[in-house]
């Protein structure tokens, strides 16, 4: 394969672009800590939905859906799809609340919440496990296609591929803050997007596969394109579907599907003009990214099914690659090898724009913790703006350093991922919980850290070592999350409650609704204070993430029917998502 300078050319155009939005937007957003990791508090829903959008496109992602699709069929999805449930819950009940709350950070909740030095002591440390060693490994695991990609297509050596890819992200990025990231990812956003429809459309139109009627056709590919897993085989459809739906959206904890909100999903929405922008985001967000992007990747996956039906083709195919780093999410970098000139310019710069995007929006998120929850908080209270700003700029670059250095360690786009799973399970719960239940306290958050991550360790670093039969993913998820479960619910029952006043407080500045809050309202009432009338109307809320899952998985599920060329039931799918739109609009909490 030959990168010619056509291709080079926009490869180089695009990274100019994106240097050139940094130093635009170094001035304004150098004047203060919140201008660098808030953009003022006062940008559109638009952009900050697309920027969410562009985000959880990083270049890791088609090759963890192409790993998924080739291992479990189309129906292996679901392991994120069900995550759509977490985010209509955060557009429809959370994403007011955030913006309620006026924090800098979703760390910063935890001091309007919780009391004490247990509060103090929960905001440093999740700024260290999250902005830092959650942080680092996600960044690594992106880092990690683009290696792959970059070795594939390019010739490029590991230390290369992120010596460039990196200098560049961490330039616009530290320079431009936030609003840096949010016009580059709007600019990416789309770049990603024409570069995946179009590597689709050209994969399908070679001889190899000869039309997607034809692939379609073929046994192994057939087998592979349902919606569903096979329901004769229980083991499949109870770890893919049932298990995912029942159990992991509100139980795990997971960059952008965080339950309650949260992470740089939470940055966005506390960026936002006001309550209804937030919510327009995380609404414009999730149906892009559950409806709109996903199957140009599956097509292409399946397509490699056909021309490396196996891990024995791809290292045949690639002789010169490192057998540690051959794995089913290979096959999507390996299928680009087939573009011709100028097209595979254009879909490298969009894996570019599409891994740059992730990068940005994870290194400012965790530099915003950095700066904010420990520097500030901890370190040095009165810093001034200009500090904070260097101190952010400075954190960018050093997040990136311990990036590049843990991609080395990985192997695969799926194993990180169920790593990640494995970590936050159980967590869950209490971030949905704790914005309506005055009971849990920040020893729970505590206690769920740390059994969570403890768990984590034994199933996925000692339980076969010390003799024990290996679990399926499913099976240590549950066990994760019910022993992670019981036991922060016995830490909260065991310990203080947090102060009546902060619970006071809290609830005079959020105003949540539900029968969780009335032993906080009966005790400010006898003491003579006059506390708000809950705000939002909690049954309506859920009825509307009902209606909006409905909405958007029919719209998906459309888009593959019509693609399989099932036009009726097509039909019928888009006639739910549009009645459901149309309801969302007439009845949606206003």
């Amino acid at each position: 394969m030959t990168f010619t300078p056509l291709d080079w050319s926009i490869l180089i155009g695009f990274m100019l672009i994106s240097l050139g939005i940094g130093i635009y937007t170094a001035r304004s957003s150098g004047k203060s800590s919140a201008e660098f990791f808030l953009s003022g508090r006062n940008m559109p829903w638009w952009l900050l939905g697309i920027s969410m959008v562009a985000t959880t496109f990083s270049a890791d992602t088609p090759n963890l859906v192409t790993n998924i699709v080739r291992q479990d069929g189309v129906a292996g999805n679901w392991v994120w799809w069900a995550f759509l449930l977490t985010g209509m819950l955060t557009v429809f009940v959370y994403a007011r609340l955030w913006r309620r709350s006026g924090v800098l950070t979703d760390l910063e909740f935890y001091e309007i919440r919780y009391s004490g030095k247990e509060a103090a002591f929960l905001r440093g440390f999740r700024a260290i496990y999250l902005g830092v060693f959650f942080n680092v490994v996600i960044m690594a695991s992106v880092c990690l296609a683009a290696i792959k990609a970059g070795n594939i297509l390019l010739g490029l050596s590991p230390w290369q591929t992120l010596l460039i890819s990196a200098i560049v992200t961490v330039v616009y990025s530290s320079l431009g803050g936030l609003k840096g990231v949010l016009l580059t990812d709007f600019f990416q956003f789309f770049l990603a997007m024409v570069g995946a429809i179009g590597a689709a459309v050209y994969i399908l139109d070679l001889p190899q596969i000869n039309g997607l009627e034809s692939l379609l056709a073929v046994p192994s590919v057939a087998s592979k394109t349902q919606f569903l897993p096979d329901f004769s085989e229980p083991k499949a459809w109870v770890g893919l579907l049932v298990i995912p739906l029942a159990v992991q959206w509100w139980s795990v904890w997971y960059p952008g599907a965080e339950p309650g909100g949260g992470g740089y999903v939470a940055q966005r929405m506390l960026a936002a003009k006001n309550e209804r922008h937030a919510m327009g985001a995380a609404f414009l967000f999730n149906a892009a990214h559950y409806a709109l992007r996903p199957w140009p990747w599956i097509l292409v996956a399946l397509a490699s099914l056909v021309v490396y039906p196996t891990l024995g083709d791809l290292q045949q195919a690639f002789p010169n690659l490192d057998p540690d780093v051959i794995g089913n999410d290979l096959a999507y970098p390996a299928m680009l090898s087939f573009l011709p000139p100028g097209l595979l310019g254009i879909v490298i710069t969009s894996l570019a724009a599409a891994f740059m995007s992730t990068l940005s929006s994870h290194l400012n998120w965790g530099a915003s913790y950095v700066v904010n929850d420990v520097y500030q908080r901890f370190v040095k209270p009165k810093a001034s703006q200009e500090e904070l700003v260097w101190v952010g700029r400075s954190s960018t670059a050093i997040l990136m350093l311990l990036a590049a250095g843990m991609a080395l360690l990985l192997e695969d786009a799926l194993s990180a991922f169920n790593l990640l799973l494995q970590i936050g399970a159980g967590t869950g719960l209490i971030f949905i919980l704790r914005w309506f239940w005055w009971r849990i306290n920040a020893y729970s958050e505590v206690a769920a850290m740390v059994i969570s991550f403890l768990l984590a360790a034994y199933f996925e670093l000692l339980h076969v070592k010390l003799g024990f039969e290996p679990l399926d993913d499913h099976v240590k998820l549950i066990l994760s999350v019910g022993l992670t479960t019981i036991g922060w619910l016995a830490v909260t029952w065991l310990t203080p409650p947090t102060d009546m006043n902060r619970l006071t407080s809290f609830y005079g500045l959020i105003r949540p609704s539900g029968p969780g809050w009335n032993i906080v309202r009966a005790t400010a009432a006898k003491t003579g204070k006059v506390l708000p009338h809950p705000e939002g109307n909690l049954p309506r809320q859920l009825l509307a993430m009902v209606l909006g899952c409905l909405a958007i998985y029919s719209a998906l599920f459309a888009t593959g029917s019509f693609l399989y060329g099932e036009y009726e039931q097509g039909g019928i799918l888009l006639g739910i998502t549009l009645s459901c739109a149309i309801f969302l609009g007439r009845t949606a909490v206003k």
